[in-house]
């Protein structure tokens, strides 16, 4: 039986420290993503059907333009998400699952009163990044995959469908204890090509009654 992955954090604490600090600052847009949500935004990112340009992802996650210290300051911030976003597909890459920011249990509570719903929320906006490239094509199987997200987010309680599920105790802890191998679907759902079948071996005509004979 496999075993199931170890979780690889995407940075190490010292590093999400500084990202956290930053965006609780004042020199960010109040509308701006925290921490959990810009990690959700830029795993979604990292497993996208294809890469959006930082000048719209940096955009969206501040909610505009930051107001930077210096130079050195604005590139060790921005430095630090591209990292974030580069190891979740080097770690996706290679089979493993990413660490997520927080306890893959929601304790009784909803999942928008928690950390989970805030990070589900970042991956959406990540998603609505560039809506028609997740959906083109498999509308049915894209739905599918990010149901789970869409569900624990709270940005879709006026979908019966949704709300049923995420109100559902039992059903909203199973989908919060699958989020990363979830990811890991995602991610080879649209970034790893399905391996083409290898072409049979032509058989050789018998010389003869059907054959022909040089």
């Amino acid at each position: 039986m496999q075993e199931t992955p170890y979780p690889q954090p995407l940075l190490d604490d010292d590093e999400l420290d500084r990202l956290d600090d930053f965006l609780d600052s004042e020199r960010v847009d109040a509308e701006a993503l925290d921490l959990i949500g810009s990690h959700g935004l830029l795993v979604a990112l990292a497993v996208a059907p294809r890469d959006v340009p930082a000048s719209t992802w940096v955009g969206e996650l501040f909610h505009g333009e930051p107001t930077f210290a210096n130079d050195a300051e604005r590139d060790d911030i921005l430095g630090l998400l591209e990292r974030l976003k580069r190891n979740a597909i080097e770690a996706l890459e290679h089979g493993q699952l990413p660490e997520l920011p927080f306890d893959l249990e929601l304790e009784g509570l909803a999942a928008e009163e928690t950390p989970i719903g805030d990070w589900c929320a970042g991956f959406m906006e990540g998603v609505f990044l560039d809506e028609s490239a997740w959906f083109e094509g498999d509308e049915e199987g894209a739905a599918t995959l990010l149901l789970p997200f869409m569900a624990l987010s709270g940005l879709f309680d006026d979908e019966p469908d949704m709300a049923e599920l995420a109100g559902d105790p039992l059903q909203a802890e199973r989908l919060v204890q699958q989020l990363p191998e979830l990811v890991l679907d995602i991610y080879l759902h649209y970034r790893v090509p399905p391996e083409s079948p290898k072409p049979s071996p032509r058989k050789k005509q018998p010389a003869g009654r059907g054959g022909r004979k040089r």
